[in-house]
């Protein structure tokens, strides 16, 4: 279902009640967003005379000529009243980000917004691995953009986790291939919701696990670990090594993952 964005204008009386009482009065603009977030603007530069971010509540009331907006957040009180409307619309609104490619269920446009890839027009969400990048190519079997992902060497991937795993990549690749430095196992390759981490395979009487950067292996470090270089720098799996002096940028712990 469609976000819906209301505005409403007219000449307003505008009260704002917090810390100490602001009225104002003008011929103002009313938004209310999706979120609740209610912001009045007059004509002058692009600061609100009065806002009210996330309310617990709003309450939009007219009786044909006019309305009153009262949005509350615990102790404050932001409240529009206007004799006389001049406006009262609820218009459809989508988040804004940088296009990426086109819907192949709608042909909608997708675009990429806080770490996610949505369809304008269907509004359907893919999330994105950490450090991931869409690229221009598309998915032979699905037609959605092809992401590329770093998890010790870069992969290319459908953005749809349903068409082309993450995990099955990663696993496919490096399971088994690392010994664990606490005993004579194997690190395989284990998945949580949005993660990949790598884990002894005598869990649980070895609990020697470690995050699995966003990064590509380039080396091997003394302890017999994978170096990655990772957009923090170069580092080994095992975060309490030190490679060139410095402590390595990977991540261990016992017996919980890490966010891969």
């Amino acid at each position: 279902m469609p976000q819906r964005l209301r505005v409403l204008a007219g000449d307003c009386e505008v009260t704002d009640r917090g810390d100490r009482t602001r009225t104002h009065r003008g011929r103002v603009v009313v938004l209310i967003k999706p979120d609740d977030t209610t912001l009045v603007h007059d004509a002058d530069g692009y600061q609100p005379v009065a806002w009210l971010t996330r309310p617990e509540s709003v309450v939009v009331e007219g009786d044909g000529d006019g309305f009153t907006v009262t949005a509350r957040d615990g102790s404050r009180r932001l409240r529009i009243v206007a004799e006389e409307a001049t406006a009262s619309r609820a218009l459809p609104v989508t988040e804004a980000g940088v296009p990426v490619g086109t819907c192949p269920e709608d042909g909608g446009p997708l675009v990429r917004s806080r770490g996610d890839v949505v369809c304008l027009d269907c509004e359907e969400r893919w999330g994105l691995p950490a450090g991931a990048s869409v690229t221009d190519a598309t998915c032979d079997d699905c037609g959605h953009p092809k992401i590329r992902v770093e998890r010790g060497e870069p992969f290319h991937l459908c953005l749809d986790p349903a068409c082309d795993p993450m995990e099955d990549a990663v696993s496919d690749r490096f399971d088994g291939v690392w010994d664990c430095p606490d005993c004579d196992g194997d690190l395989r390759v284990r998945f949580a919701p949005g993660r990949v981490y790598l884990a002894c395979e005598n869990d649980p009487d070895c609990e020697t696990t470690f995050s699995f950067p966003a990064g590509v292996v380039v080396d091997e470090c003394d302890c017999g670990l994978p170096v990655f270089e990772t957009a923090a720098g170069l580092g080994c799996l095992d975060g309490s090594c030190e490679i060139g002096g410095h402590t390595a940028s990977g991540g261990k712990a016992a017996g919980s993952p890490n966010d891969g």
